[in-house]
């Protein structure tokens, strides 16, 4: 809900839970005045603290009045160059070269429904929600900057983006335009951010936050393995389940910056957007730039209210997928299996084993177009190796549909080999500066994908492949960081563009597939999980979580991806023992258990299990058909912290109406002399009775989420168990 008052021009937007509140003073600076647990619509511009501090200048209006300075204020929009020397919002080059911005208030509107950002993904949702429309301008410049604002009540979600426009008459450029700047009064408050690499993935990274700035990003071309644009700022005392924290998510694929700064009064800015390194962008008159949308959820409840909402939100109103409210098909990935070593018959068998077992999917990887017989070679000849698939694709596909399985494709467009027909016949559709050499990374090229004749070409190959099998599902990957990023279709002044356009370049392409081929399910990949952020969820409803299939580093991978994603959106599979980065020995009970709170599949070659492993799996995947919808669109609710010291590991969905429960635990190394564990559950119905695993005993809601549930005493490292509960 929004209301505005506009007398008074204090704007305030409440959800179920919260209330967010700006105003516009007597000077026309968009001061924030409060975002937290809801209350009324009063003005609460009384939080804010004036304050004479030394060498904090003073905006001409002020007159003599010392205690008014935008280095002290809280800001919608924060200004750059004219007084505020915390981070900016907005930094603009006009023809004068000053890099100044002083941007006042000329209006506000309130608008049904919700915002559009054309070329961007974005939260989406009908008459649930409404947008409020600040406009901001820098008289001397005559940049207006619209701020949206989406609300979401239902989910406590509020977005943010900013439209960026050029009033004037000469051309000006864009050095930094963040999505968000959130200015808070507390003081005391915790920065947690979702770091690591490649094979490492979003591992909970939480410190206090101190004097200056602390920052995360990404300058790869994509949001990285190493940073994710997610971040939390809370309470110094909150937990799972208690305090008051603050989830900010950005849906962008590319550069992004993050940055909490704690300041001079002890408060605190949090600001997010496209990273300034190598950002400038040309905005003739009358042009326009959108920043990308950030989300954000307040919870008082603690990270496990946050996550619950920021996943529903993101299942019912990001995610565009094809059959939606229909259960994904359990896959099979030959790649660990056969590498780039294999022919039409071997996939068929492998398939035929998986198929065997209750597999749905095939997926055929890397190694079945061009000379791709190793990473050297072949990528962006988009033709099928007839050598290795006779007949084609089409044949190949009829084959394993027979076996009663769908049929899927890996592909990798946005590569190109040095040793390909592309390259040979387009040297300059790669980026790179010419009269440099050029840097590789696992041995190929960046295409530029900022130039529309390059994804056109592309796109049409696609086409032709897609149109020549039935396929149903793709893998869209992309195997390394953009360097000697300059394209030969921009001038000079205008390299600064080149990341950004290569971004939106990527969203039109899985744009065009979405509209050409609505039934295909696409599955984002970038070494796994280097390319894992909400931007990319708005084109592929799921992602590989990470190339580090290992069960039980798998636990933390998956931990941390989870405060702000869905399980459903996260690839996982069960792999082959020892495990290929690790070396380590999991039971096959346990890899499926972790895989289970993911998409589910497998990522070997099931002709090589024991018998023993072969019921294992056959069981394994007919307990997720069974219980698929309370996995992927239950509750999800973390029970422990696989970063701490416990002896195990768990995690529970709960049905929306409580009435079904899995939990899942996964126990560490074995010691003698093991401690009697008891697990509390959450999220269930204190006035009900839940038996479990279909035994006739029946247990109190209230007291297996207060005393807990018994654990059985492990015999051997990485065992695990499943709770199925079910209230009669």
């Amino acid at each position: 809900m929004i209301v505005l008052d506009e007398k008074n021009r204090v704007f305030t937007l409440h959800t179920c839970a919260t209330t967010y509140q700006m105003k516009a003073d007597s000077h026309q600076v968009l001061l924030h005045t409060y975002y937290g647990p809801r209350v009324g619509n009063g003005d609460l511009s009384y939080l804010i603290r004036h304050a004479d501090r030394g060498f904090s200048p003073n905006p001409s209006e002020a007159g003599r009045d010392r205690t008014y300075s935008l280095d002290t204020l809280p800001q919608e929009y924060a200004t750059c160059g004219v007084g505020d020397f915390r981070i900016p919002s907005l930094e603009v080059e006009p023809a004068d070269g000053s890099l100044l911005s002083d941007l006042r208030y000329r209006g506000v509107r309130r608008v049904p429904g919700k915002y559009a950002l054309p070329g961007l993904p974005a939260f989406f949702g009908g008459d649930r929600w409404e947008t409020l429309i600040v406009t901001l301008e820098d008289a001397a410049s005559r940049v207006e900057v619209e701020l949206l604002y989406g609300v979401l009540e239902d989910r406590d979600l509020i977005t943010r983006a900013a439209r960026i426009t050029n009033r004037g008459d000469q051309t000006v450029y864009l050095h930094r335009a963040d999505s968000l700047c959130l200015d808070f009064c507390q003081g005391e408050m915790d920065f947690i951010t979702f770091d690591g690499c490649h094979v490492m993935e979003r591992c909970m990274n939480r410190t206090r936050l101190r004097a200056g700035i602390q920052s995360v990003g990404s300058v790869r071309g994509t949001s990285s393995h190493h940073h994710n644009p997610f971040v939390i700022l809370c309470q110094r005392e909150a937990g799972e389940d208690y305090g008051t924290c603050y989830g900010a998510a950005l849906l962008y694929s590319g550069n992004f910056a993050i940055s909490a700064e704690r300041t001079q009064m002890e408060n605190n800015r949090l600001t997010m957007g496209l990273h300034p390194y190598h950002f400038r962008y040309a905005l003739a008159p009358g042009e326009s730039f959108t920043t990308p949308e950030a989300a954000m959820v307040c919870s008082i409840q603690g990270f496990g209210q946050m996550s619950r909402q920021f996943h529903r939100a993101i299942r019912e109103n990001l995610i565009r997928a094809p059959r939606a409210g229909e259960r994904r098909p359990v896959l099979v990935n030959h790649w660990e299996a056969t590498e780039f070593h294999f022919d039409a018959d071997k996939l068929v068998e492998i398939a035929g084993a998986a198929a065997a077992l209750g597999t749905e999917l095939f997926v055929l990887d890397d190694g079945w177009f061009g000379k791709r017989d190793s990473d050297y070679s072949g990528l962006g000849d988009w033709q099928v190796n007839q050598q290795k698939l006779p007949g084609g694709l089409g044949a190949l596909a009829e084959r394993i549909q027979a076996l009663g399985m769908q049929f899927g494709l890996w592909v990798e467009p946005e590569m190109v080999s040095e040793d390909s027909d592309l390259y040979r016949a387009h040297p300059d559709w790669a980026l790179g500066v010419p009269g440099r050499s050029r840097t590789l990374g696992r041995s190929q090229l960046v295409l530029d994908f900022s130039r529309r004749e390059v994804r056109e070409h592309i796109y049409r190959d696609l086409q032709k492949v897609l149109d020549s099998a039935e396929i149903t599902y793709i893998k869209w990957d992309m195997n390394r960081s953009l360097t000697d990023v300059w394209s030969a279709a921009l001038p000079p002044e205008r390299q600064g563009e080149v990341f950004h356009r290569y971004v939106l370049g990527l969203y039109e392409m899985l744009e065009w597939l979405h509209r050409d081929y609505p039934e295909i399910l696409i599955e984002g990949c970038s070494g796994g999980g280097g390319r894992f952020d909400a931007g990319m969820l708005y084109y592929t409803p799921q992602i590989w979580c990470s190339d580090n299939t290992d069960a039980i580093d798998r636990l933390r991978i998956q931990y941390g991806t989870s405060f702000c994603y869905p399980v459903g959106t996260m690839g996982a599979h069960v792999s082959a023992v020892p495990n290929a980065q690790t070396g380590r020995i999991v039971p096959m009970e346990t890899r499926g258990v972790v895989a289970m709170c993911g998409t589910f599949g497998y990522e070997m070659d099931l002709r090589k299990c024991t018998g023993t492993e072969r019921k294992i799996a056959a069981r394994q995947i007919r307990t997720y058909k069974a219980r698929w919808r309370l996995i992927q669109e239950g509750d999800y609710y973390r029970l422990t912290d696989p970063f701490g010291d416990g002896p195990y590991t768990a995690w529970q969905h709960v049905s929306e109406d409580r009435r079904e429960a899995l939990v899942s635990v996964v126990m560490g190394a074995v010691h003698a002399a093991q401690p009697f564990l008891a697990l509390r559950l959450k999220g269930l119905d204190p006035q009900r009775s839940y038996r479990i695993n279909g035994s006739r005993e029946r247990y109190p809601g209230d007291a297996l989420m207060n005393a807990g549930y018994p654990l059985p005493m492990p015999m051997g490292d990485y065992q695990s168990l499943q709770l199925y509960l079910e209230a009669k």
